[in-house]
This record gives C-alpha cells, structure tokens and sequence, in this order.
C-alpha cells in the first residue's frame, strides 16, 4: 500500500487476510490518495472479474515495472474494483520460478533457512518474497529524489519481502502484522499430528519469526493473539491493530429491523420446505441460530454448540416451552450434490404453494361474480369438487414417512463426518418430540443456489443469533458482521472480538453480545454456560429482541474503520520514526491498544428475562409494553461514549507542521 508523506514518502501494504485489506481500502484511499498501492500475486481468474489493468500514473514506478518487465518478470499494474478503488501491483510468480532454486540458495546463505521443495505454499511466498523486495528496491533506484516507503506486510506469506528489505537495507519503514500465528493455529488444531508434521512446518515458521525478527513496527489484531505472538514469536507486539469493516448507516433508523423481517421470511419459507410433514411447530415461535466458517469442528466451536443444544433440547422439553429453536451450521465441506429429500422438500411446498394461489383465484372469481349481482355469497358453494380434490392431493403429497433431514446434501465422508457423528451421539434428529432442530448446510450460501437461494448477509440478517464459541479466533468476523447487522451472537474470551467487547462494554449481553469464558473454565462448565445464554434467549418476547437489536446495532460504530483505522495509522508513523529518525518523530497521544469506547449498562428495560424486573419469567406481553424503554435516548448516551477519530501527531523534523492525517 503506497502513501505521499512530505519529501516522497510512501506507503505500501503487501499480502493477504483478504477482508481486512479490502473493507480498509477505501479509507486508506483517503488518507493517502493516488500514493496507496496494494502489491499482491497475479491470479488470472480474479484479474479477469476484479482488476482494470491500466498504465501507471506515476513515472518511477513506470520505469521501475517496465525495467522488471524486462529483466525476466511479469508485472501488471491496474485498479482494484471495490470501494475505493486503490491501484494494485500484481507480481506473476509463476512466471519467474525459474529463479525458484537460486533464489533459495540465496535465503539460506543469508538467513539459513531452507525451504523442501515439496511445499509448494512456501515455494510461492520465496517467489513473492523476492520479487516484492526487487520491486521496492528498483522503485527506491528509480526515484529522483531519496523516497520514504512505508511496507506493511500480512502474514508469514509476505514476511520474506519484509526481510529481504532490512536484509538489502533498503528506504522502507516496514510493518508486520500477523492475524495468527503459525504455531497457534496448529497447535489448536486437535486433529493435527503436531509432532510427526513439525518438520512441515518448522520452515515456515522460521519465515515468520524472521519478518517478526526484523520489523520495524509488530503488530497483532486482538490482545489475545498479542500474548500468544509473545511467547510463541518471542517479541511483544508494538501496536494491536483491531479489524474493522465498512459500516453502512441506513437513512432510516429501524431500516435493518425490517430488514430481518424480510430475511426471516425467507429462511422460514425454506424450513417449510425442510419441514414439510412434520411442520408441527409454530413458526412464530421459533428462533434461528446459527454457526458459519472455516469447518474447523474443534477450533471453530462446533462440538461444544451442538452438546449446549442437546442440553437445550432437554430444559425446553423439561419445561414444556412452545419455543422451537432450529440450529443451522453453514461449514463448507466435501459433498457430491444436494440431498434429494432436501430437494423434494422445497418441491412439494411449491406445489402446496402453488395449489393454494389456484383455488384461491377460483374463490375469488365466484366471490366477484356473487358481488356483481348484488347477493352475499354461498359459503357452501364456493369451493366445488375439483377444489376439494385439488386440496387433498396436495395434503397427501405432505405425507412423509421419513424425519426431516439433519444434513441438506449427500456427504462424501458420511460415517467420519465429527458433525454428523456427534448429532448421532446426541440424538437430535428432529424428531417431533426435539424442541431443537438441527440443519447441516455443509456448503457456502449463495443466492443462485435451488435450495436456500440467499447470499451470507441476507441469511445473517434473517437469524435471531450468531453462536462462535470458537477455541482459537485471533479475531472473529462472523460475530462482527452480526453486530454490524443487528444481530446479537455468541462469541469466547478466546477470540479478539470476545476480549475487545469485554474491554469497551460494561455489560455485553445487555447490548446482544454474550462473551462465553473458554479460558478460564473447563469444556463442561463452558457448556453449561453457553446453555444457559441460550435458554435466557429463548424466553425473550419479540419486544425484547427488538430491543435488544437495537443495541446491537448501535455497537457497529466501535467496529468502523473509521474509528478503528487510527491505530494503522499509528503504526505507520511508528515505522516511519524507527526507519528514518533524523526526519520523522513519533510522540504517540494515545495508547497503543485499542481503548477510547466505554458502553455503560443500558437503565431502561431490560433486553433478557435473566435480569427481568419481575419475579417470573413468564409475565405476559402487555407487561412488556409498561416497561420503559426510549431507543432515542439510549442512542444518544451511547453516542457521547464513543470518541471522534483524531489526527496523529507525526512531524517532520525538516518542517514545524503536522502532518495532516484523515483517518
């Protein structure tokens, strides 16, 4: 990512973590103008759909690819299509792997590591590497006057640009930030063979460590992760850079409230579907949970979710609640089509639905005719026989003799399946005795799919809560795209999202965000806990999740670049005083995680039964409708909580001023 400081300074942010970088782009964007270049990998499939390829506007960096260009490389220079629209260069490494072997021999003669060929990943990140670092270089010879480049490099797979700067003592201010560190991700791995694959591992792990090594400037996404590079990376991160998404505020206050009314009754004309046969439950009365990501079934929270549901199943019973909790886990796994009950399913409310928009046309032809002579009409005689057929067809066609399906597609690993076989355990199959369903949708939404025709946010929209109670989450999106939603979720003091909730709300659940303890208790107790969050939302009365959206919803400013893209660019003003003391000082006003928000606990009605003002949980709607709640003012106390974005106070010794800043 290239930027114009004073004296030709720029910026350039190189790798992956591919939501960070895009939803960042745009402010960026701003801060930086045409100075702010993305350097990534030439993908050709993605270039055709995502990249206007152009000439470089700027005449060093056209010199610097036209003269790579003629020494042996492919690079394409062009314009990202997303918010923003930052310049992007796109290194073919492909193309240059004939220098693959010299190239290695040169990193374990200064760096003694050495990479088995067998590793094709890390065979690219030494490609990318060392073309990375040739294109700062030969940009840095290119310019008229002594550049200033700041580099922020994602991820192992971009460290090795990041070494071979400092190594090649280049004019670059370099950042590192690691989203999870290597070690981390495979130790939590609990189906990973750790030791008997260490030797796969170790090299990469020595590329990060060498870029965490070198850096100017180390920087993490959540406190959580910061401890964890402490001490499996042995150096404590400069600056926690939280992850942030472009926030869309709607000109409509309550406009996303209707919004998952519209999303809802989608997903509920899919359960009719699913459910047809055995549809003996009140859809008025049912909630949508649901779990989505990387199928990761340990790390990702799966096994401990679906023992709370079980549990769940049991207190809803015990209770006799008219409450149906339907589950979905949307984890993409190896399957060969959809499951054909599924799709019959979804066929036979077609025709239900298309019987009933016949008789219906039929009823109202008679109904008009009968008005146009002025006679009331014959109740008895608006139906005829053929409509009476019609109808019981369509009833016999409901008959099912088998349960609703657990999983909507054919699974290519059915019998080894940790989902599947732990449902099997449980025993939730959604019999008509389970007040929980379960409903494995083991493949990414789209809206063109025959079954579930909605893309992730529509479906996110649609569900009452998120449920992550992830094991190993540096940061956690899908709970952060809740919130941003609307939609309350279920996130751990394990993941980045979990502690920095924790850090700027004084009560969590009363704004829908429930923090699970992973780290301090163990699985059962956990369990229970998780139980208990989601048998406190299940007596909640539509007024209270109302409200309680409404607080969610509220929160999405803490998770705004706009607010949190100031810690990247204290990062890069850090850099920049480290690399070139003699015309940068940092003298940093804030501190260097991510404080400056404090939520209080909500006065007014309370958003679960758990702390009620009554003695029972069960008091009745109108009692709801007496309690006090002005969503009004309560938006305007928590708006006095969050602080305006602030200019960074970087100078340049050569000049007196600061150095105007955006973010």
């Amino acid at each position: 990512v290239v930027s114009r400081l004073p004296n030709h300074s720029r910026f350039v942010a190189v790798g992956g973590i591919y939501t960070v970088i895009q939803t960042k782009a745009r402010l960026t964007c701003e801060e930086w103008g045409e100075n702010y270049f993305l350097v990534g990998p030439y993908m050709e499939s993605s270039v055709r759909t995502q990249v206007e390829l152009i000439e470089p506007c700027n005449a060093a960096l056209r010199r610097t690819i036209d003269k790579m260009n003629s020494s042996g490389c492919k690079v394409y220079f062009g314009r990202w299509l997303i918010e923003g629209s930052p310049y992007v260069i796109l290194l073919d490494v492909g193309f240059t792997a004939w220098s693959l072997d010299r190239w290695k021999s040169e990193l374990w003669e200064n760096c003694s590591i050495g990479v088995p060929w067998f590793d094709r990943e890390a065979n690219d990140a030494i490609l990318f590497g060392f073309l990375t670092a040739w294109l700062l270089g030969e940009y840095a010879a290119q310019c008229d006057e002594p550049p200033h480049i700041v580099a922020h490099f994602h991820e192992w797979l971009a460290g090795l640009g990041l070494v071979l700067c400092r190594q090649r003592q280049l004019p670059v201010a370099t950042i590192f930030t690691t989203h999870a560190t290597l070690l981390g991700r495979y130790l939590c791995a609990g189906n990973v063979d750790f030791y008997n694959n260490l030797a796969e591992i170790y090299h990469r792990y020595c590329l990060e460590r060498a870029a965490v090594r070198c850096t100017h400037v180390f920087t993490t996404v959540s406190q959580i992760t910061a401890i964890e590079a402490e001490h499996l990376l042995k150096r404590k991160p400069d600056i926690v850079t939280p992850n942030g998404l472009n926030v869309k505020k709607f000109s409509a206050m309550h406009e996303f409230q209707n919004l998952h009314a519209q999303s809802k009754a989608r997903i509920q004309e899919f359960v009719r579907g699913h459910f047809y046969g055995h549809l003996d439950f009140n859809l008025d009365k049912t909630v949508f949970l649901f779990i989505a990501g990387r199928y990761e079934f340990s790390n990702k929270g799966a096994d401990i979710f679906l023992e709370a549901l079980a549990r769940l199943n049991y207190l809803l019973r015990v209770n006799h609640s008219d409450v149906t909790i339907i589950a979905f886990f949307i984890m993409p796994a190896r399957t060969n089509n959809f499951n054909v009950e599924t799709l019959k399913g979804q066929a036979v409310r077609k025709q239900l639905w298309d019987t009933a928009q016949t008789v219906k046309e039929h009823f109202g032809k008679k109904l008009y005719e009968s008005l146009l002579v002025g006679q009331l009409p014959d109740v008895s005689k608006m139906l005829d026989k053929e409509d009476f057929t019609m109808m019981k067809r369509a009833i016999f066609a409901t008959q099912r003799q088998c349960l609703p399906p657990v999983c909507s597609h054919n699974m290519l690993e059915d019998s080894s399946d940790p989902i599947l076989n732990c449902i099997r355990r449980i025993g939730l199959f959604n019999t008509a005795q389970d007040r929980v369903k379960v409903i494995f949708h083991p493949e990414f939404l789209s809206s063109t799919s025959p079954l579930l025709p909605m893309d992730y946010e529509e479906f996110v929209r649609g569900c009452h809560l998120g449920v992550f109670p992830s094991y190993y989450e540096p940061w956690g999106y899908t709970p952060a795209e809740c919130t941003v939603m609307g939609i309350p979720s279920i996130s751990t003091n394990l993941s980045g999202f979990g502690c920095f909730m924790e850090e700027h709300i004084a009560d969590p659940s009363a704004y829908g965000i429930y923090i699970l303890d992973r780290r301090y208790c163990g699985v059962d107790e956990s369990c229970n806990q998780l139980t208990s969050f989601l048998f406190q939302f299940c007596q909640q009365s539509r007024r209270q999740r109302i409200i309680q959206r409404n607080r969610t919803e509220r929160l999405s400013d803490l998770l705004d670049w706009r607010y949190l893209g100031r810690y990247y660019v204290s990062a890069r003003h850090m850099a920049l005083a480290k690399a070139f003391p003699d015309t940068f000082i940092y003298e940093p006003q804030e501190p260097t995680s991510a404080t400056g928000f404090r939520y209080p606990r909500p006065a007014s009605v309370p958003p679960s039964p758990a702390h009620s003002l009554h003695s029972s949980p069960h008091h009745s709607e109108a009692e709801d409708e007496e309690e006090p709640y002005d969503e009004d003012l309560e938006a305007e106390k928590d708006r006095v909580n969050i602080r305006q974005p602030f200019n960074m106070p970087n100078r340049n010794k050569n000049q007196t001023v600061s150095l105007p800043e955006k973010n």
